[in-house]
């Protein structure tokens, strides 16, 4: 059942560890907290596409998607009240993570996904029941704060309790269960359009219910990883789950390591503030990029939206659909290519590859989009349809195996412990932040830019392309608590934001 590995640390020593199955079980059990998250990103596409509930919730869209005279294939969902239905989790998740950040760090990883998993559940009961708009909007609240709770906690949790060697496939199954869930969500959709009566949404929404469930139960059943033990104060049971995790008793290297990088972070009293020393800066600024150019790949803009994206290009209601299950199960097949690929090729090869095929299919999708849909086409040829389909699932193949897992793995491996639940609590905060901005204002600017929006996001690619080359360091299977000697000391332009006493504030040293 178990695999072997050891994690070298910068001394020499070997830190004995192996894939047991109670890491597996515990990963897969956070990980679902990624289902979540997913399925309410590919629901929520799919139900704004359904005529009974654009009726029921937003009549004014609902009337222009019917009314031939003012259709307008770039401008039909143009409302700001539709895409507050959407952008809303992402709002209150970013609230949510500040509290999520203290309760990650005082009461534990395994508590905070508790939490996330209840939030969940209330807020899935309100949307399936809801009657009015106001009921569906706190539903959708609800679910951000479980949003916020679990993207705080679960990664955090899959980097701490994997072995060094496999933390990076280990970790993205937490963005594997995200595409899980966008594929799960399109699937439910596709079924319930058909539903006669016109309470197929409510369906869409209520199956939230099965991923918030597996979550809760989860975290029952989880252990707390060995680093949140020990920064609470709990050594001998930190040491006993790690014995538990690892497999073996030779674990007394790996927890004075633990103990010591403790000792270092109770030393901080204000984690938050300590994130602007000089010293941190590195891992701040790549956490910080790494969320904005994430969105800015235009990704998110397409997995909220693919059906109603499929609408405006011409697809019937069935055929957009039908393309957004596609593209999904392309995700779900890409992101498992990365779990193989990350821990071998590394993390840069991934973004640098990925990069290149982002920027030429969303090249090609502008160019045929330019030419072949105008403002009040009703539709273009199935050959040209079959080709953006597949250039959309080329760029979506490409995201889902670096840019999607790489954005959240990258900022979890590389804060030290001592400002580890402040700087997921800012990486979290900054991608629901961005999230929020392009989830409100998608359909605008596919109203204002038409084809051009490919065109803006392609020069998004390009630029993160050459910040990857330039700016970010490579940390496949390096121990998290070494990332300062091995990685940052040794980059061409980050090593000068490293200094000998590093208990002192940049201001500070100028005194």
């Amino acid at each position: 059942m178990a695999g072997g590995g050891f994690a070298t640390s910068a001394g020499g020593t070997e830190f004995e560890a192996k894939i047991t199955p109670i890491v597996i079980i515990s990963c897969i059990m956070a990980a679902t907290g990624g289902l979540m998250f997913g399925y309410d990103v590919g629901v929520s596409g799919g139900v704004t596409s359904m005529p009974e509930f654009l009726e029921k919730f937003f009549p004014a869209v609902y009337l222009k998607t019917q009314d031939k005279e003012l259709n307008s294939n770039y401008c039909k969902y143009d409302n700001q009240g539709l895409q507050l239905f959407t952008s809303s989790l992402y709002l209150a998740g970013l609230t949510a993570t500040f509290f999520a950040s203290y309760t990650t760090r005082r009461l534990g990883r395994k508590l905070t996904m508790l939490i996330a998993g209840v939030f969940f559940i209330i807020g899935v009961v309100l949307n399936a029941a809801a009657q009015n708009l106001g009921m569906l909007i706190a539903g959708r609240i609800l679910l951000g704060c479980g949003v916020g709770f679990a993207n705080q906690a679960v990664p955090l949790f899959l980097s701490e309790i994997a072995p060094t060697r496999f933390r990076g496939g280990l970790n993205i199954l937490f963005q594997l269960n995200v595409t899980i869930g966008i594929l799960f969500a399109n699937l439910v959709n596709y079924g319930t359009a058909k539903i006669k009566g016109g309470w197929g949404w409510r369906l869409s929404l209520g199956l939230a219910g099965v991923p918030a469930l597996l979550l809760t139960v989860g975290a029952l059943l989880v252990v707390d990883t060995a680093n949140s033990l020990i920064e609470r104060g709990r050594l001998d049971e930190g040491k006993q789950v790690l014995r538990r995790i690892r497999g073996t008793d030779n674990i007394e290297p790996e927890f004075l390591e633990l103990v010591e990088a403790s000792r270092v972070a109770k030393q901080v009293k204000h984690p938050f503030r300590n994130l602007l020393m000089r010293k941190n800066r590195p891992q701040l600024v790549i956490a910080v990029a790494l969320q904005i150019f994430q969105q800015l790949t235009g990704i998110n803009a397409i997995m909220f939206y693919a059906p109603v994206l499929f609408n405006t290009l011409g697809f019937k209601n069935d055929a957009s659909l039908y393309s957004a299950v596609i593209t999904g199960a392309v995700n779900v097949v890409s992101t498992v290519v990365s779990i193989y690929s990350v821990d071998k090729v590394g993390r840069r090869v991934l973004l640098l590859e990925a990069g290149i095929q982002m920027f030429f299919s969303q090249l090609v999708i502008a160019i045929i989009l330019g030419l072949k849909v105008t403002d009040h086409s009703e539709s273009m040829s199935s050959g040209f349809g079959i080709l953006v389909v597949v250039m959309i699932c080329t760029f979506v193949s490409a995201f889902a195996w670096s840019w999607g897992p790489l954005g959240w793995l990258i900022p979890s491996e590389t804060f030290p412990l001592e400002t580890r639940s402040a700087g997921q609590s800012v990486t979290v905060c900054i991608n629901l932040l961005f999230t929020f901005g392009m989830a409100q204002a998608f359909l605008s600017m596919l109203c204002h830019f038409k084809f051009g929006i490919f065109l803006f996001f392609s020069g998004w690619v390009l630029l993160m392309s050459f910040f990857v080359l330039f700016l970010l360091p490579e940390t496949k299977n390096i121990p998290i608590e070494e990332m300062t000697d091995r990685v940052w000391k040794q980059h061409w332009f980050w090593k000068r934001f490293m200094y000998d006493n590093e208990t002192k504030l940049p201001h500070e040293n100028d005194k």
